[in-house]
């Protein structure tokens, strides 16, 4: 997706214009230091790591590496920037070390930010102060087996436009920067409702690098039976209501 504009883009992604050799500069300087920036957390962990064994607390210890969003680096004609839908922004490493967690597994089940505190107070023997709408990852991340409920559906949702200099997630227009959405992720699909009225719908089995919106193509049925998906993981509250509407969300 490198420099390539989707097609039937909505209308603040529209104008993107192709990139100049300044531009692809400015991109490649941007992926070299975020290359450095992990290197410096893994130099960091190292540290924390001998540490802990000094203290003999390394196999009473968790390490969770993580993120708030990603970052598109010249996908979609856009700068480096990350408050769009788009996977690049959306996916985010979560890495786990620790106790009772099988070295180089992998597990596929979809996760969310809002998962991670529950995981972090049932590691710590704590108890929610009021209802979360996510749940513990702890026993996936021990090995066991997904629950034939657990959730195929995640939401997201990003406020802007973002103009003031002051918002964290103000960046220049170039970099992409969208009006109010909520999306619905799934293994097959991201479908965006934006505040303007524009939508998106990719079709992830067949367009993994989210090239082409195929939103004006869906019947009205499949549009309506989204729109409920959305508002019903918009709607949801306490993780037994959100499971309930992510996994019907499917």
């Amino acid at each position: 997706a490198f420099g390539r504009a989707p097609a039937n883009a909505p209308a603040w992604l529209q104008w993107m214009p192709r990139y100049s050799a300044s531009d692809v500069q400015s991109l490649d300087l941007a992926f070299r230091q975020r290359v450095e920036s992990v290197q410096s957390v893994d130099r960091m962990i190292e540290e924390l790591e001998r540490e802990l064994i000094k203290t003999g607390e390394l196999r009473n210890t968790y390490f969770v590496f993580s993120s708030d969003n990603g970052l598109h680096l010249g996908e979609h004609r856009m700068l480096a920037g990350k408050t769009t839908a788009f996977d690049t922004d959306i996916k985010v490493p979560v890495i786990v070390a620790g106790p009772g967690v099988p070295a180089g597994s992998t597990v596929s089940a979809m996760a969310s930010s809002i998962d991670l505190a529950p995981t972090f107070l049932q590691i710590a023997g704590a108890r929610p102060t009021d209802r979360p709408d996510g749940v513990s990852l702890l026993s996936l991340l021990h090995g066991a087996r997904r629950p034939p409920n657990w959730q195929s559906a995640i939401l997201v949702e990003h406020h802007g436009p973002a103009f003031t200099p002051s918002d964290p997630d103000q960046q220049p227009s170039r970099s992409g920067n969208p009006p109010s959405y909520e999306a619905v992720r799934t293994a097959d699909f991201l479908y965006v409702e934006y505040a303007t009225g524009d939508r998106e719908y990719y079709d992830l089995r067949h367009d993994p690098q989210e090239m082409n919106n195929i939103e004006s193509k869906l019947t009205a049925a499949r549009l309506m039976s989204l729109h409920q998906m959305l508002t019903a993981l918009e709607a949801c509250h306490g993780a037994s209501a959100c499971q309930a509407a992510a996994a019907a969300s499917a």
